[in-house]
């Protein structure tokens, strides 16, 4: 439970949430400044994952709420175990704010889980792991319902080639060849902990688990494996990607609308 101070009779509350949701209709997790979330609405007329979600919590509550998400999560991109926390004066119960939440939330957003921490506790910098899993249609058709949860891959996959260069990637790397290029001066090296793939019917599902992630680096890893998986590329030339650091040598970016932030790992 929460070992808020007190203010009068009402204690601040940290609460934390884990949310499930359809990226498809958004413009991704991050709320935008006003005039640039306007310019956005007008442009793709897409709001934020959590303009919408602090719009509920805000509504529900009667208080100006302001979520900590524990990462973002771009445009098309779906979450089953985003976390975010809030704090809040409110006396209503857990199970009052979730259920009051859910009702005022559209039916491709929901909080699956509810729980008070300590007021410490930061939805991002308390993060241990984060696990990105890609979904990935293998056959000469497009599945019609799964078209926008997986990409869609026509050619027959080399699985075993697939999964040894994804093996070199294990361990603590620089990995700033599977990043759109950037322009500050902040680390780019980051540790993966394990890459799984897993097949159930045409569905290969890749999911990499690590202690962070730079822009777009998931995405490029997956559009590189495809590309040797298919063929065009060798195994190793994962080691020579990693190596050189060099962003062109990697394969491509695939698209947004495979990928699925799957757990957030905490102590």
């Amino acid at each position: 439970m929460n070992n808020g101070r007190v203010f009068g009779d009402i204690s601040k509350r940290n609460i934390k949430i884990i949310i499930e949701y359809d990226g498809s209709g958004y413009s991704g997790w991050q709320r935008l400044g006003k005039t640039a979330a306007d310019a956005v609405d007008k442009a793709v007329n897409k709001p934020s994952i959590q303009t919408v979600l602090e719009d509920s919590l805000s509504r529900l509550l009667d208080e100006d709420i302001k979520l900590i998400g524990s990462g973002r999560t771009d445009a098309s991109v779906h979450a089953l175990g985003q976390v975010s926390n809030f704090y809040s004066y409110t006396k209503l119960s857990l199970k009052e704010v979730l259920i009051g939440t859910n009702r005022l939330l559209p039916e491709d957003i929901a909080i699956l889980d509810i729980e008070e921490v300590d007021l410490d506790f930061h939805s991002r910098y308390s993060a241990k792991a984060k696990t990105y899993e890609y979904r990935i249609y293998m056959g000469e058709t497009q599945s019609v319902f799964l078209r926008k949860y997986t990409y869609h891959e026509p050619n027959v996959l080399n699985i075993e080639n697939m999964k040894k260069a994804a093996s070199f990637l294990v361990g603590t790397h620089d990995f700033k060849g599977f990043s759109t290029n950037r322009k500050d001066c902040k680390s780019t090296v980051r540790t993966i902990e394990d890459i799984y793939f897993h097949v159930n019917g045409n569905v290969l599902s890749i999911g990499i688990t690590g202690n962070g992630f730079l822009y777009n680096m998931v995405r490029i890893i997956i559009g590189t494996l495809i590309e040797i998986g298919e063929g065009s590329r060798g195994a190793d030339d994962m080691l020579d990607i990693l190596s050189s650091k060099d962003r062109q040598k990697a394969g491509f970016t695939v698209s947004g609308h495979g990928l699925f932030l799957y757990q957030v790992r905490y102590e």
